[in-house]
């Protein structure tokens, strides 16, 4: 928990209430790090189109485009993961109806968190930070996180990737001509204090970085992983489910072939979607 309570914006009230209008149940969307809300915009559209009220939340002072953050990346800086999740906590609670949560790599940390606290309705974690108990720390991932960690001034800093790093923790698993594509249209700088803060949440009893597992009021729960993820491997995503599981909901955890950590914007987003939808669609 951050130390203060989090206030929402009034656009973003403007925004709650819009969603509540519909009298739809709502779908909440939690980007990660190195992207912004925009890059759930296809699939919006398509939660949509099935019925749902589609929110692609940022995080506290998110610019609106890629070009407007790459030219202010002082804005992402010194955000903690605690501050994020009271942020979208305080989103939530002022939704008429509870939500189904989608989050994608720290946003699927996130997902993981709200939902720890009774907030959510259904969830799908996408290739998700680890969480304070998850002990795997494979070497690409620490690889994909040396841009962050490989100086210590980064913990106060937002980090821009360059494509080299880009390629390799996001687009390893798609074409060199797609990896540019996906690096032009979506990339901007990022916080570097989450990186920090997942990197020692095992070493620190009070860090931000922990998920209630066991809360009954969690919800059911599906984990994805790219079978390709440099960023967040396997090891990760199966340490995290194995603690997910020890819930009385439905925790499941299913791999996309093929597929690396940019998974949820690259070419084949439509099957990660459709997998996501489907789960949803059982419980919401």
């Amino acid at each position: 928990m951050s130390a203060q309570p989090h206030q929402v914006s009034p656009a973003m009230v403007e925004q709650i209430d819009q969603v509540n209008a519909t009298g739809r149940v709502p779908v909440v969307f939690i980007h990660g790090l190195w992207l912004l809300p925009s890059s759930w915009d296809r699939w919006a559209a398509v939660f949509e189109e099935a019925g749902y009220a589609a929110f692609t939340v940022g995080w506290p002072d998110d610019p609106e485009t890629v070009g407007e953050a790459n030219a202010h990346p002082e804005v992402f800086a010194r955000k903690t993961v605690g501050q994020v999740a009271d942020h979208y906590a305080a989103v939530i609670g002022r939704l008429e109806k509870k939500p189904a949560v989608i989050g994608h790599s720290f946003g699927g940390l996130i997902a993981q968190m709200v939902a720890g606290r009774g907030l959510s309705a259904a969830s799908v974690a996408i290739d998700a930070a680890p969480f304070r108990g998850v002990l795997p720390l494979p070497i690409s991932a620490l690889r994909s996180a040396r841009p962050v960690l490989g100086n210590p001034a980064n913990l106060h800093r937002a980090v821009p990737l360059t494509y080299e790093q880009f390629r390799f923790a996001f687009a390893n698993a798609v074409s060199e001509e797609d990896a540019k594509d996906l690096y032009e249209t979506f990339a901007v700088p990022a916080s570097g204090t989450p990186i920090f803060q997942a990197a020692t949440a095992n070493l620190n009893p009070w860090t931000e970085v922990k998920v209630d597992s066991k809360n009954p009021a969690r919800g059911p729960l599906l984990i994805i992983t790219g079978e390709k993820d440099n960023t967040v491997p396997r090891a990760i995503a199966d340490a995290s489910y194995k603690k997910q599981r020890r819930n009385e909901g439905v925790t499941e955890l299913t791999e996309m072939p093929n597929r690396g950590h940019a998974l949820t914007i690259d070419n084949g987003w439509p099957e990660v979607a459709d997998t996501a939808l489907t789960f949803i669609e059982r419980f919401v």
